[in-house]
C-alpha cells in the first residue's frame, strides 16, 4: 500500500470525527482537537493553550517509513520533540495502533480497535453531571450497596465488625460477582467479535487479547471400549471409561485423542494485564471532584444522598420479623 493510499483513509477518518473529539499525544498526554482537514495537512488546536500547529503530509510520511524500516513496531521515545501529535493522529488509521503501555506505534495487519480518542459533548462539567443517567443493571445498585457498606465498615479489620455487618458485606459481595459475571460475560462476547489477532489490545485502565481453549469430553462408553478393544487394549484393563486410563491407553497405541474424544475449541478472551495505578489514579480523581465542586444545587444534592442513605440503611438491615419488599 502506497503513502498516498494510508493518506487518504488517515483523513477520511479525521474528517469523520466528531467535532468536539479529543486526542491525547501518548508521551505528553496533552489534549488536542482537529480544526481542519486540507489536502497537504491536518492542523490542531491543543485544548489547554488554545495554541494551533500544522501537521504536514510530508512529516506523516516519514514517520510511516520511519514505522516499515523499524520493521513495523517503533518506539515513540524516538520521535523529535514535540512530535508525538503526529503519532496520535496517525493511530486514526485503522492500520496503525498505539500501545501507550509499551510505547510503541505499531502497523498491523487488521484493522485496530484501540485508539487514543476520548469524546466530549462541549457541555460544562455541571451541564454533563446533570446528563448523566443511573444504568439499568442489577450490578450497579449492588455495587452503589457495597460501596455504601465498605465506607461504613473498615474492611481491613474484619474481625471488629459486627456480625450483621459482615452478613450485610457477604451478601453484596457475592450479589455483585454474580451480576458482574453476567454482565462480563456480555462484555465478553462483543469484545470477540472485534478482537481479530492474538496481540494484545489496549483501553484506559488495561488489556484483553483473543484465545482459545479446548474441552475434551469423552464419547459414549460403548463407543470408547470398542476402539480400545480393536487398537489391543482388553476391555478388564479399562473395566469402565475413565479419564485418566484412556489417557494412559492413549499413550500405547497409535490412536489419537478424536478418536475417543470429542473435542471443541472456543475462542475467549481473558484479562491480560491490570493497569492498578491508573484505576487509582481515576478513583482519587473522582474523589477530588466531588469534594471541590460547587454546584449551586449542593445543597438539593445533599438531600438526595441523604435520602439516599436512609434507603441503603434500610436494604441492608435485615430485622427478625419484618417482609422483604422488592426493590423498586
Amino acid at each position: 500500500m502506497t503513502f498516498g493510499t494510508s493518506w487518504r483513509t488517515l483523513l477520511d477518518e479525521c474528517e469523520e470525527l466528531a467535532a468536539d473529539a479529543t486526542l491525547i499525544t501518548p508521551l505528553s498526554e496533552t489534549r488536542f482537537r482537529l480544526t481542519g482537514v486540507q489536502e497537504h495537512r491536518i492542523v490542531i488546536e491543543f485544548v489547554d493553550s488554545g495554541d494551533s500547529q500544522p501537521l504536514q503530509r510530508e512529516q506523516f510520511e516519514t514517520l510511516a517509513e520511519r514505522i516499515t524500516d523499524a520493521g513495523g513496531t517503533f518506539d515513540l521515545q524516538r520521535l523529535p520533540p514535540d512530535a508525538d501529535p503526529f503519532a496520535a493522529v496517525l493511530s486514526l488509521h485503522p492500520r496503525y495502533e498505539i500501545n501507550d503501555q509499551a510505547g510503541t506505534l505499531t502497523e498491523t495487519d487488521e484493522p485496530t480497535t484501540s485508539q487514543l480518542i476520548t469524546g466530549t459533548s462541549g457541555q460544562s462539567p455541571d451541564e454533563q453531571k446533570q446528563d448523566r443517567t443511573e444504568p439499568d443493571l442489577d450490578v450497579y445498585a449492588d455495587m452503589l450497596l457495597l460501596i455504601d457498606a465498605l465506607e461504613r465498615h473498615d474492611p481491613t479489620a474484619l474481625e471488629d465488625c459486627e456480625t450483621p455487618a459482615l452478613i450485610n458485606l457477604y451478601t453484596l459481595l457475592s450479589d455483585v460477582q454474580r451480576n458482574a459475571g453476567d454482565l462480563r460475560q456480555d462484555v465478553r462476547e462483543v469484545l470477540l467479535r472485534r478482537v481479530h489477532h492474538d496481540q494484545p489490545v489496549h483501553g484506559q485502565y488495561g488489556s484483553v487479547q483473543r484465545t482459545s481453549r479446548r474441552n475434551r469430553s469423552l464419547k459414549d462408553d460403548d463407543e470408547v471400549m470398542g476402539v480400545l478393544e480393536d487398537a489391543g487394549i482388553p476391555r478388564e484393563r479399562i473395566l469402565a471409561v475413565d479419564r485418566e486410563k484412556v489417557d494412559d491407553a492413549l499413550d500405547v497405541t497409535d490412536l489419537s485423542e478424536t478418536d475417543v474424544y470429542e473435542v471443541e475449541e472456543s475462542e475467549y478472551v481473558r484479562k491480560a494485564d491490570v493497569d492498578e495505578e491508573r484505576k487509582e489514579t481515576r478513583l482519587q480523581g473522582l474523589k477530588d471532584q466531588l469534594a471541590l465542586s460547587d454546584d449551586p444545587d449542593a445543597e438539593e444534592l445533599r438531600q438526595e444522598v441523604d435520602d439516599l442513605e436512609q434507603r441503603i440503611e434500610e436494604l441492608t438491615e435485615f430485622k427478625p420479623g419484618t417482609e422483604v419488599g422488592s426493590r423498586s
